[in-house]
């Protein structure tokens, strides 16, 4: 077997792998999507889908105070009035 023939059969192996690598990736990611589905139901109380969007309503409100102060040129706290 020449050098060439030897690369080609190799190509085609590794190409095998490789849809099987994929393969398991997508089965993985389908298990994931249908865990993640199952765990964003809002339930009462303490959960996964409070602490989420808690932290969202976190990131918007401190992203609001950073704008409040650029705006004002003032600190947040100057410009709510717990500072003089």
């Amino acid at each position: 077997m020449n050098p060439s023939e030897k690369s080609n059969s190799m190509n085609r192996d590794s190409g095998k792998e490789i849809d099987q690598i994929e393969d398991d990736n997508l089965n993985l990611k389908n298990e994931e999507n249908q865990k993640t589905l199952v765990e964003d139901k809002y339930v009462f109380g303490w959960g996964q889908y409070s602490e989420i969007t808690n932290g969202r309503f976190a990131m918007i409100g401190f992203a609001a105070i950073i704008f409040i102060e650029i705006i004002s040129k003032k600190s947040f706290l100057n410009w709510a009035g717990l500072i003089n």
